[in-house]
This record gives structure tokens, sequence and C-alpha cells, in this order.
């Protein structure tokens, strides 16, 4: 047997795995592609951009420049995180052109996700520039905000927004992180644009159920449906403002290393990131036919924040991502085992309107019913959450209708989604999952639907140990 550490909650339950189950760990199962000199391949790729011309280049006195970042929930905070180096490094760039640098605005992308704090800045992108640029020029997108730019639909239909700030920018640069996600194949290029500077409108266009709840949502391949509605999206924002994004993306690793960067137009970012972000991402499993069994561990806090791992709205998009990551290492109805404390803790203060997202929820037979009916329209439209966002720190309330988008994929695709060890086992019963007590009954229980011996995938510490990879089965 296999002794396995499962993240649960603020702890690790230890549990016993057979010897035959894969067990995926970053620097057992895989490692990321060499690192680079951040500083030395930023350099390099400002210096010689693709399809567009150097920022220097561009830049003027009289130019309005905004520079638009990822927010908190990745990207990494060390030394050399692509932020804290590149946008030093662009500001640079802008000078030497002869831009004045009180033109210069810095906005954090940060879409429908709670606005940052300074604190949470000076973490992440280094005193020197939030002691220069803060208070008047580093400001949060506000996804709410009456001056933002509406640009009508786009030719897929999707509704097409734009931070105003942007908009009226001579030069809109864009920071991106290319890293796998779960749905939509690459974070950064033209998914930084449609996801972080729009509206809630724009969003809700592709994560709702009618494109999260389709084949090829899953897999976190970078063809599909939402990746064409985030590149629709972008290009029409272009279309709209009378520009195209410099955008300046780095491949990250597992740590937020950077493994390569990347200038000029959202589609050469993209070209140029993807095939190392692709080698880095997908990691070919040894095993002998696709799992029967995923096994993984939740913790209380991960990606979006404190409560991610006890609030069941976002616990569901956690265990529907991490689904999609592994979907094509498993058989096509698989069992999903996760260990969670699901003590209904919801982190009112980041999440204010989850818990009565949640309840509402009740009252209906599906989640994908909920979502559609006219509660759910007008939860996303609560004036006191849209304000609590705007101005309290909070994530937006149609996030939480999303994540429900999210959450209901598992239990659509499994055969079964158990959830061991819940402290308050309503709330995970409340969207839709099986609760058991204790792990040995979840491998007992599964094995109803799939068999003695089943083969055994497990990711441990797949929300806890840095950036997730991609699992498919090792061809041959």
């Amino acid at each position: 047997m296999q002794d396995v550490l499962l993240d649960y909650g603020d702890t690790k339950m230890p549990v016993e795995l057979p010897d035959s189950a894969t067990i995926v760990l970053y620097g057992k199962t895989y490692t990321d592609p060499p690192s680079v000199d951040p500083i030395a391949a930023t350099r390099a790729a400002l210096a010689a951009p693709g399809e567009l011309p150097p920022l220097a280049d561009q830049a003027g006195p009289d130019k309005k420049i905004v520079i638009a970042f990822p927010d908190r929930v990745k990207g990494g905070a060390h030394a050399l995180a692509h932020r804290k180096v590149s946008i030093p490094l662009v500001v640079e760039e802008l000078l030497k052109g002869g831009a004045r640098i009180e033109n210069i605005t810095l906005v954090c992308a940060m879409g429908l996700h709670r606005k940052n704090t300074v604190e949470e800045w000076r973490d992440y992108l280094g005193n020197e520039i939030v002691n220069e640029f803060w208070p008047d020029r580093l400001v949060n997108h506000d996804a709410e905000d009456p001056k933002q730019v509406h640009l009508g639909n786009d030719e897929m239909g999707n509704h097409v927004e734009c931070n105003h700030l942007v908009a009226a920018a001579d030069i809109a640069i864009v920071i991106g992180h290319c890293a796998g996600n779960p749905y939509g194949g690459f974070s950064g290029g033209h998914k930084m644009v449609a996801t972080g500077i729009t509206g809630w409108r724009s969003i809700a266009s592709h994560h709702t159920p009618k494109t999260m709840h389709r084949d090829d949502w899953l897999g976190g391949s970078p063809k599909g449906k939402m990746r064409d509605q985030f590149k629709s999206i972008a290009k029409a924002i272009e279309a709209g403002i009378g520009k195209r994004f410099f955008a300046v993306d780095a491949v990250i690793g597992q740590f937020a290393d950077v493994l390569a960067v990347h200038a000029g137009s959202l589609d050469y970012v993209e070209e140029k990131c993807w095939p190392l972000a692709a080698e880095r991402t997908n990691v070919s499993l040894d095993m002998d036919g696709p799992a029967d069994i995923l096994v993984v561990g939740v913790p209380r806090n991960f990606h979006y924040g404190p409560g991610m791992g006890t609030n069941p709205c976002l616990m569901g998009l956690g265990l529907g991502g991490q689904l999609s990551r592994c979907w094509n290492a498993l058989r096509p109805d698989p069992v999903l085992i996760a260990v969670s404390v699901c003590d209904g803790w919801f982190n009112k203060a980041w999440f204010p309107s989850y818990e009565e997202t949640y309840q509402q929820l009740q009252k209906y037979a599906r989640i994908e019913d909920y979502l559609a009916s006219d509660d759910a329209r007008e939860m996303a439209m609560h004036p006191e959450y849209r304000y609590a966002y705007s101005n309290f720190y909070a994530y937006h309330p149609f996030h939480a209708m999303s994540m429900l988008s999210g959450g209901a994929i598992p239990s659509k695709r499994c055969q079964k989604v158990l959830i061991a060890g819940a402290k308050k086992p309503e709330y995970a019963r409340g969207i839709g999952l099986t609760t058991v007590p204790t792990f040995e009954d979840a491998m007992r229980d599964a094995e109803r639907y799939v068999g003695k011996n089943p083969r055994i995938l497990c990711t441990p510490e797949c929300f806890s140990g840095g950036a997730a990879p991609h699992l498919h089965l090792k061809e041959g």
C-alpha cells in the first residue's frame, strides 16, 4: 500500500492507496522545463515584439497609456515573478520613447474577482511600482463602472464591454501569464482581455452552462467554444476601441517561475507561448488504461481565496476544474472521490452573495435549472452585492453563477461524486454530491460503480501545490 497525504481543510488527511494507484506529484511525476532569466527574457521580448512596433517607438509625450495586469489569483509574488519584473521594464521602454510618467496608468484586470488591496499590490507588484503610481494611477477595474464602454455584440453574439480607461488610451498594454487553464486552454492572451477588463454581461456570454457543459470544455483544450469566445470578444474590443493590444506574456511553471517571455500582438504571444506552455502543462502518465477513480484533497484556502474549499459553490467549481484537467486520463464515466471538511464557511467578507445564492439553489432540482431562472438573474444583478463588489473588496454576484456552472459538471460527467470527511455534509449534498463518513467508505462505495481492483489516479496537492498539470495517458 502507498501512504498518501491529501489536502483536507487546514490540515492533511493520511490515506492508504494500493500500490497500483498512480500518485501525481511535482518533482516525482513531472517537472518543469528550465526557467530563464526573466529580466533578460523580458528585455529581449520588448526589443523585438511580434506584429507591433516596440513600445519605445509607439510612445510620446502626449500619449495616454494603460498597462493592465492580472490580479492576485495567479502569477506569483516572488522577487522574479512576471508582473514584478515586466511592469517596470515596460515603463522603462515607454519613458525611453518620450512618454511622461504621469500619463501612464496601471489597471488591475480582476474581472469579477474582488478588487485587490494596496497591501496585495505591494506584495505582488513591489513597493517601487506602488509608490510611483498609487493612488491616482494604480486602480482596480470595475465591471460595474457606469463609464464602461459598451460595444454591442460580436460575430458570435457575445456581449462586448471594455474598461473605459483602456478604451480611451492611445496605447493599451496587457501583462499576461500563460499557464494551463482547466477550461479554455491557457490563460493570458485573448483570455486576459476577455475576462479581465470586461463586465459581467460579457463574462456571462461564456461562463454559463451553454458553453461550460459542452464536451469541448473538458480536458483543458485550447480548442473549443469557450476559447473561440475569448478570442472573438478580444478581437471585437480591439475593433471597437480602434487599437490593438500590446501583450507581454510569460509562460510560467509550477511555482510561477518564468519559462519564457514573448511580446507583441495577442495573436503573436499565443502563437509563441502556447507550444512551451503545452510542453509544461501536458503530462503523460504511464498507466495501463484510463483511471476508474480520481482522488483529490480539498484545502480550505486556494485559488480564489480563503473559503474556496468550504464554500460549496466554489468547492464544486474546484472539483469540476480538476476533473477537466484529468479528463484525458480518465474513463468516460469515472468516480470522483474528494476529501473535504466542507463545513459551510462561505467567507461572507469576500463572497457575500454566495450563501444566499446557495440557499436559492435549494429550490431547484438541478443547478442548470436554477441558473436559467429569474431568481438567478435577479441575484446576478443584486444591488447590495454589486455595491459590495465595487466598494468593499468582494466578488461580484455573477461570479457565484459562473462557479455553479462549473460546479455542475462533476455530477453530470461522473457516475458518482463522493465527498468524504465533511463536517456539515448537507452543504455538499446541496450541490448534488454524495457524502460518506470516511475515505475508506468512499473507496468501498466507488467499487460498486467501477468494480473491484479499480485503476486509481490521485492528485493529492492539485489545489495547493502550484499550477496543476493536465493529465493524459501515454500513447502506445
